[in-house]
């Protein structure tokens, strides 16, 4: 049996690279790192006209009609560019959102733009700085009108439309909101991975539109997260390989006492650790993609060993990584770092991978999956 992807999934992930390569060097990813601007808006154009950000969705609605393989894909090779696009909050969770609540006329309205990159979509969950779960939620909808206050909400400040955890008759639903509406109020805040922007958002009395039902909203949000999760997990296994492959490579034109320091064993063991970690990042994140494409039972899982591998995976990379460049991958003008933020910034983005650790402890005690 044949556990890979087929070749037409291959070609596209080449030209996905291809692209990439071409449009997100690490120079124009640290353009937008020194920069105020909040994304790079012409490598977003870009990507819409690839047609990522409509991959998984019909073509009904301006979708490329490709699938979650395709996407998980494309994932892969946005998080090995470290692009500075709203790929995941818009992509992964905003529009995973909208196609699950499966409102009609909600989807009508807001699917296209989410497809064709006109419009930016959000997730707005946080309500204080660590908090990683729906739990504690005081943001309220009552009779159309959303009351709160959101923090560290990804591209906050430049989305049009965020899905908000929000509390409902005292249950916990999602909420779709406007951002460029009456009652919104938003403040871009300072982030640990400058290419990446954050805002906080406070709503006062502004228009919102529940998402599904009112009892199946807390459900609904945690399908929305453990989607997302899988896919972000293809980011960060993208960003993991290439940390190792740019360790390899400086490890082999560096030389010490006349030979490459790759001829060192330290290094090589280092370097080994590395692929370790990636390649098991990778057999969790083709279980995952498995699991969503299939829409499988074993999904919540998948999930979280996709989400706790890849985490871990860059994390380790982004800082061995630096090891192994010495003195100077401390330095501002070596590319380390902007690796090692965005492992950072994304391993606590959905919740830390110990918070992931424990939701797998708890589903695997309810769950069949052996």
């Amino acid at each position: 049996m044949n556990f890979d992807f087929s070749e037409e999934q291959k070609l596209l992930q080449k030209a996905s690279r291809d692209f990439l390569e071409a449009n997100c060097t690490l120079a124009r990813v640290r353009e937008i790192f020194e920069s105020d601007l909040p994304y790079d808006e012409a490598l977003w154009k870009g990507a819409a006209e690839m047609g990522w950000q409509g991959a998984a969705l019909p073509e009904s609605v301006g979708g490329a009609g490709f699938g979650y393989l395709e996407l998980a894909l494309v994932a892969e090779e946005v998080g090995r560019a470290i692009a500075a696009i709203p790929f995941a909050p818009s992509v992964y969770l905003a529009t995973e959102a909208l196609l699950l609540a499966d409102d009609a006329a909600i989807n009508a309205r807001y699917l296209p733009g989410l497809a064709s990159g006109d419009c930016i979509g959000t997730f707005a969950l946080a309500e204080r700085v660590g908090q990683s779960g729906g739990s504690n939620v005081e943001t309220a909808l009552s009779r159309g009108k959303l009351t709160g206050r959101k923090v560290a909400v990804p591209y906050g400040d430049v989305a049009d439309i965020a899905v908000v955890v929000a509390k409902q008759q005292g249950k916990v639903v999602p909420v779709l909101v406007e951002l460029t509406g009456a009652g919104i109020k938003r403040h871009a805040v300072e982030s640990f991975d400058p290419a990446v922007s954050q805002a906080t958002i406070e709503f006062e009395a502004a228009p919102a539109k529940r998402l599904g039902k009112l009892a199946e909203g807390q459900g609904l949000i945690e399908d929305v997260r453990d989607r997302a999760a899988i896919l972000l997990a293809f980011e960060q296994l993208g960003s993991a390989q290439r940390c190792l492959d740019i360790g390899i490579e400086f490890a082999r034109q560096r030389y010490a006492f006349g030979r490459p320091i790759a001829s060192f064993q330290a290094i090589k063991h280092k370097l080994a650790d590395m692929f370790t970690a990636v390649e098991l990042a990778r057999s969790n994140c083709y279980y995952g993609a498995w699991a969503l494409s299939t829409n499988s039972e074993e999904l919540p899982v998948a999930a979280c060993l996709a989400r706790i591998s890849a985490s871990e995976a860059f994390q380790f990379c982004a800082e061995e990584n630096l090891q192994i460049h010495g003195g100077v991958g401390f330095t501002w003008e070596y590319d380390c770092h902007l690796f090692l933020r965005r492992a950072m910034l994304q391993g606590s983005m959905l919740g830390t991978a110990r918070d992931w650790k424990r939701a797998l402890i708890r589903r695997l005690a309810t769950s069949s999956v052996e």
